[in-house]
């Protein structure tokens, strides 16, 4: 829960770095890398773990697609739409925990599965019917970034599961490793083609310098949230997880409608409203 509560306030502190022209890529990997620096040097050994433990790389990229993914998509899009369409995790997890983990996919859980999609439904769902896509899909970036980051995060938790018995600093080092990684590599190659700036095209000669102690400050609790999810995810229930989780929706929700950067209207709230009822219902379901 207090992961949750760092993820559900970080768009506000990225945003204030993109406003300073720092694209949120580069922001992701400029809070990340301070991180790695502080593991490495702490816990020499876990650079060994991570280079000898293939399955850690899994890790690596669910990870830093999850930071890229979210990291982005709560800066150019309405945050409350994207956090919800980030929890349709759930959905992801049954699935992912039924093939990585082969728990078992029971009735309860395809229902919870289609209560979720019903919900997704209802939120993606065309404000008219001249507007876009008669289908609910996601009708923008950030709405793809938002279910991506989804389905990644679900991987993450499955795999902090399934390698529970490796020690908890090897995990740490792959987890923000691969924010650093995946975040500067796609950055990189959608600067190549000119869609995203470079770090130098930021001014960071005229930002104040209050907003570097914020970076610094985001990467300290950045550790300190990501060592609270592995210790947690790798000790409970994949779906007990994802449950605990959903606060963050709260958290998100209302500091980007009392700040102005997300919109909570009546189809948000139904659709919303299903899709975390699904994760709560998996909540009352205890494995055999």
């Amino acid at each position: 829960m207090f992961n949750s509560l760092v993820w559900g306030l970080s768009w506000w502190p990225f945003r204030q770095l993109e406003a300073q022209g720092l694209h949120p890529l580069w922001s992701t990997v400029l809070v990340y890398l301070p991180a790695v620096v502080v593991i490495v040097a702490l816990r020499p050994q876990a650079v060994r773990q991570l280079l000898t433990q293939r399955s850690l790389w899994v890790l690596v990229l669910a990870a830093g697609a999850t930071n890229a993914a979210f990291n982005w998509a709560t800066v150019i899009g309405d945050v409350v739409r994207v956090v919800l369409l980030f929890y349709l995790m759930p959905l992801w997890s049954v699935l992912l925990a039924r093939w990585l983990l082969k728990e078992p996919l029971t009735w309860t859980a395809l229902a919870r599965i289609l209560l979720a999609l019903a919900g997704a439904g209802i939120v993606l769902q065309p404000d008219s019917p001249t507007g876009g896509s008669a289908l609910p899909l996601p009708q923008s970036l950030a709405d793809w970034l938002g279910v991506l980051g989804g389905f990644t995060f679900a991987l993450n938790n499955v795999m902090l599961k399934r390698e529970s018995h490796q020690p908890e600093a090897g995990r740490a080092l792959a987890m923000f490793v691969g924010g650093v990684v995946v975040s500067g590599a796609l950055a990189a190659v959608l600067g190549a083609v000119g869609q995203v700036p470079w770090p130098m095209a930021a001014d960071a000669a005229s930002a104040p310098g209050w907003l570097w102690w914020l970076a610094l400050s985001m990467s300290g609790l950045f550790l300190s949230s990501n060592l609270a999810l592995q210790f947690g995810a790798s000790r409970l229930p994949v779906h007990i997880t994802s449950v605990l989780m959903l606060s963050e929706v709260l958290v998100a929700a209302v500091s980007a409608a009392v700040m102005g950067a997300g919109h909570i209207t009546g189809p948000l709230l139904l659709g919303g409203g299903l899709i975390v009822l699904a994760a709560v219902w998996a909540a009352h379901e205890r494995p055999d």
